[in-house]
């Protein structure tokens, strides 16, 4: 993580960038590659028959993140959400790249809670910090991190190779971490326990590495689920030049969302177009089913079939008689 005259972190914090990057992220920087974080650049050593993986994804206070939760939380989701993005090709983790713009009300004891979860997540991982930059700002703080993986040469499913005939599948159940956000914001209420299990979904985000390994050669068309299940699945139509039906009474709600929500077909809607769920959505031929099931089983993940691909364009919600459902919105956009 480099510095420079230019960029130094708010003067409240009582040290200098150097003296950050020291303290708190130098000890995560655990690759031999990483140079101790006193170099301009990190060193990867290429893996043979494989190719890098690259993701990166930023989150943004009062964006993807409030202002009040827990530092170490917000460490690992911003880890956590890229690491999603390398579950989805069926890629294995390597490290990241960390870049941290603090606004000018972080304190010391902010800094040194955000370390703590990504030393936290890193032994979950076995992963380390290979670099980054730390900058001060005067907007909200920003954590960017660009996550690094191997995959086996050639095999990436894309989002391009959905076919009609197709299944679709998605991971875990869908809609919890937008109930998450709405009971922090104070829009709904809930019991304890289905609140505290809605707001870790929203939180702290489980990415699928073990069903992204497990789905290799079963999967050919992949996706993680962050701006909404309609939304992402409508990239896959899109780039695949497919339509995508889903069946709305096939989408998995968790017993703590139908709780808070119900599932009447108004709750299926705000589920699959919320966002946040971080979960694996992906298409495979019907000859694969058993395997992917098979796949899911091995791996300890649930998985639900949800709908299929089929000639035409877009991604679409279907009710029981197999009528398409009107929304508003498919699912969360920044412009």
């Amino acid at each position: 993580m480099t510095s420079s005259s230019s960029k130094g972190p708010p003067e409240k914090l009582g040290m200098g960038e150097f003296e950050i990057i020291a303290k708190f992220f130098a000890p995560l920087a655990t690759d031999p590659g990483a140079f101790g974080l006193k170099d301009d650049v990190a060193s990867v050593q290429p893996r043979a028959g494989h190719e890098l993986i690259l993701k990166t994804d930023a989150i943004v206070a009062g964006v993807h993140f409030l202002p009040g939760d827990p530092a170490d939380l917000v460490a690992r989701k911003a880890l956590r959400v890229n690491l999603s993005d390398l579950a989805a090709k069926g890629a294995e983790p390597a490290g990241y790249l960390l870049s941290l713009s603090l606004s000018a009300q972080t304190q010391t004891e902010w800094i040194a809670r955000f370390a703590q979860g990504l030393a936290e997540d890193q032994k979950v991982f076995a992963i380390s910090l290979l670099g980054g930059d730390t900058t001060s700002t005067s907007g909200p703080t920003t954590v960017s991190v660009t996550a690094v993986g191997w995959m086996p040469l050639g095999t990436i499913p894309r989002r391009s190779g959905a076919k009609p005939g197709d299944l679709v599948f998605v991971s875990g159940s869908i809609g919890d971490a937008g109930a998450g956000l709405a009971l922090l914001k104070g829009e709904k209420t809930a019991p304890q326990k289905a609140r505290d299990a809605l707001v870790s979904r929203y939180r702290l985000p489980q990415p699928r590495l073990a069903l992204g390994l497990a789905l290799r050669g079963l999967a050919r068309a992949t996706i993680d689920v962050s701006d909404g299940l309609l939304a992402d699945l409508g990239h896959i139509a899109q780039t695949s030049g497919v339509r995508i039906s889903i069946e709305a009474s096939a989408v998995p709600l968790s017993p703590s969302l139908v709780e808070v929500q119900g599932k009447d077909q108004a709750a299926i809607v705000r589920a699959a177009t919320a966002g946040d769920d971080y979960e694996i959505a992906f298409t495979a031929p019907a000859a694969q089913r058993d395997a992917v099931m098979q796949a899911a089983a091995q791996t300890n993940t649930p998985v639900t079939e949800i709908g299929r691909v089929e000639a035409g364009e877009g991604a679409v919600l279907l009710d029981t008689v197999g009528n398409e459902i009107s929304v508003s919105r498919t699912g969360y956009t920044h412009f």
